[in-house]
């Protein structure tokens, strides 16, 4: 086994798409760190959907179109944010780069772009933010622990967080047979230091799953009830997947939902994230503000997501590709090419700016015309 190559100090000129960083990236990343950071559940067939989705979508354009003025500009809770596309939040960046999410959130500051931050960050929050110059979201598992979930509440509200983005469909992890496989296992130096203090679970004494006390302390429609007396900040739902959730969320008081499978990484199965966009999207009837995740690699995608329902969208696997390959400088290159790309498709079928991007610009491959 050979060991990863270094970073990359510049860009190659062959890199002319987000996809040609994934051959970098996996040469510079542990055969064990890249099944975490790429790998989806069980036999990834959704994580592979995600994408097949978006790519059997096709565009129609319309010409002639006056776009003197156009902009990718939108807003998100009160913030005027340079174009719709977020950095997703991802566990343990340290993995994929010794500066890990100080490497990212520069790249991310460097193009204006929202960050998530993930609660098992392999940073603190505090540090990301000291650096951070953009606007920053914190992603929340709730933890066993509530009075714990309240202080990791706080501290997203002390380094000055603009939502709080809570993780609904991974209750448990999922079953990663990649990572199996693989024989991974965190090295030394590597953790999720935002839950340092944590108490852990009791031990399980059946091992089964429904007697443990992982699911006996899950969090239910409860928590976000309580969750919502607890913040000012706005609440965004994410791992949102049926009408019938995106419904029950309204009721809950969430100011925002996120379309999202977790990237095919917890349950294998189900459908594409772009598959139930539209149905998800009629159900909040534009009443809060509607993002997607999953799959995204292009500009054109980014087009799809918005013209199918979606306000933004998230990139996860995208810029860790970046990320992995040459840090901060990936992690900036890989929004730029989103970027640039969802412009020129933009221009391409007559929209001047985001609003313009409606669903009679998509239709299926197989649809007739």
């Amino acid at each position: 086994m050979t060991a990863p190559l270094a970073k990359l100090a510049q860009i190659p000129p062959r890199v002319a798409a987000v996809a040609d960083y994934e051959a970098l990236a996996r040469e510079r990343v542990s055969p064990g760190a890249w099944a975490y950071l790429d790998g989806g559940a069980a036999d990834e067939t959704t994580a592979a959907d995600n994408r097949a989705a978006l790519a059997r979508l096709r565009l129609r354009t319309q010409v002639l179109c006056d776009l003197a003025g156009g902009h990718t500009a939108c807003e998100l809770f009160g913030t005027r944010l340079s174009h719709p596309i977020l950095l997703a939040p991802v566990a343990y960046q340290k993995l994929a780069h010794p500066d890990g999410e100080l490497a990212t959130v520069l790249g991310a500051s460097a193009m204006q772009a929202a960050m998530v931050v993930s609660t098992q960050a392999s940073v603190t929050l505090e540090e990301i933010a000291s650096v951070a110059e953009t606007p920053l979201w914190f992603q929340l598992y709730i933890q066993h622990e509530r009075a714990f979930t309240r202080d990791l509440v706080r501290r997203a509200e002390a380094a000055g967080t603009l939502a709080l983005v809570v993780s609904v469909d991974a209750p448990i992890s999922g079953l990663r047979n990649r990572e199996q496989r693989a024989g991974f296992a965190f090295p030394p130096g590597i953790e999720a230091v935002n839950l340092r203090g944590l108490p852990p679970l009791p031990p399980s004494t059946s091992g089964a799953l429904f007697d443990s006390p992982l699911i006996a302390t899950a969090a239910t429609w409860r928590d976000i009830d309580w969750l919502r007396g607890e913040t000012k900040l706005p609440l965004v739902l994410k791992g949102i997947m049926t009408a019938e959730d995106a419904a029950r969320a309204l009721s809950a008081g969430a100011d925002g939902l996120i379309v999202s499978n977790h990237g095919g990484r917890v349950l294998d199965g189900q459908p594409a994230t772009i598959e139930v966009l539209p149905e998800i999207a009629r159900a909040v009837g534009g009443r809060l503000p509607l993002l997607m995740d999953g799959g995204i690699r292009r500009g054109s995608d980014v087009f799809k997501a918005l013209a199918l329902g979606a306000n933004a969208v998230l990139v996860g696997r995208a810029f860790v590709h970046g990320l992995c390959a040459a840090g901060a400088v990936g992690v900036a290159h890989v929004l730029r090419i989103l970027q640039a790309e969802l412009e020129a498709t933009m221009v391409l079928t007559g929209c001047r700016d985001l609003a313009a991007i409606t669903a009679e610009r998509v239709r299926r491959a197989d649809a007739r015309v």
